[in-house]
């Protein structure tokens, strides 16, 4: 379990492809405080430590997890957001994030207003997946208040802090994010379709 506040903010060294799988090289200001066979989210993707060396360490994502995220567009050189699972009894200063990936979703807008950001976002509607104003969603793993909620379409407001440490900062119109949609409200979408 993650809550969507962004530890820090890692950067790709290198990517290995081995059958179906990505094994993907990270470094991070918090490497020396991991484990092999912790989990890490990768802008929202969980995914295990499974080799540590120095200031790098190594996860691997499989083919489901790379066709259902962003993980896939890597290059060398990007930043993703990285949190750690969060820790029994500490605050959720977020909401409650799997770091299961529902869907992606496009950029279609960003704003600058005055000091902070309106990001927009466009998602297929065919998964069945929704927003509601004021609810909480998570994009690329960063947990975030939903604005302007349509049927494929939501807003988000990022304030500065958010914007400069996390890969807001680096992302513009066109470009794909993760998205995990509120799972209260996935169950209670659920228990509604079974019902009607």
């Amino acid at each position: 379990m993650f809550t969507g506040i962004i530890e820090d903010l890692g950067t790709i060294k290198k990517l290995k492809g081995e059958g179906e799988n990505l094994h993907i090289k990270v470094s991070s200001s918090i490497t020396s405080e991991l484990k092999i066979d912790q989990s890490v989210a990768h802008n929202g993707v969980c995914l295990t430590v499974v080799s540590i060396d120095e200031n790098d360490y190594v996860v691997t994502a499989i083919k489901e997890t790379l066709d259902k995220s962003n993980l896939g567009k890597l290059k060398v050189g990007d930043i993703v957001n990285i949190e750690r699972a969060m820790k029994l009894g500490d605050r959720l200063d977020g909401h409650i994030v799997q770091g299961h990936v529902d869907q992606t979703a496009e950029c279609v807008s960003v704003i600058e207003e005055n000091g902070s950001w309106v990001f927009t976002f466009k998602y297929d509607e065919s998964l069945s997946n929704i927003t509601i104003e004021k609810g909480s969603i998570t994009v690329n793993g960063v947990s975030l208040t939903v604005v302007n909620s349509k049927l494929n379409e939501f807003s988000v407001a990022i304030i500065p802090y958010t914007y400069e440490h996390t890969t807001f900062k680096t992302l513009r119109e066109g470009d794909i994010v993760n998205l995990e949609f509120d799972v209260i409200g996935k169950y209670v979408k659920r228990l509604n379709d079974l019902r009607g």
